[in-house]
C-alpha cells in the first residue's frame, strides 16, 4: 500500500508541511497531536481539543520544544 503524499508515514517524523503552529491557521486538535509525535486517536484528539480550549493557540507551546 502506498503512502499520500499528505499522509506521513508513521516510522518517519511528520512533515513540517503539515503541521501548523497557529500563526497561518487555527490550530487543530490534529495539529497538536501531529505536533507532539503521536498517532492519531480519538483520545488523543479529544485530550488536544481540551488542551486548545484551556489555553488557544499557545497549547501547541506545550507540545512543541
Amino acid at each position: 500500500m502506498s503512502q499520500s503524499q499528505d499522509q506521513p508515514d508513521e516510522r518517519m517524523p511528520t512533515p513540517d508541511r503539515l503541521l501548523h503552529t497557529g500563526s497561518e491557521h487555527p490550530i487543530d486538535p490534529e495539529d497538536l497531536v501531529l505536533a507532539s509525535g503521536r498517532e492519531l486517536t480519538p483520545e488523543r484528539i479529544e485530550k488536544a481539543r481540551k488542551l486548545i480550549e484551556e489555553h488557544g493557540a499557545a497549547a501547541v507551546e506545550r507540545v512543541l520544544p
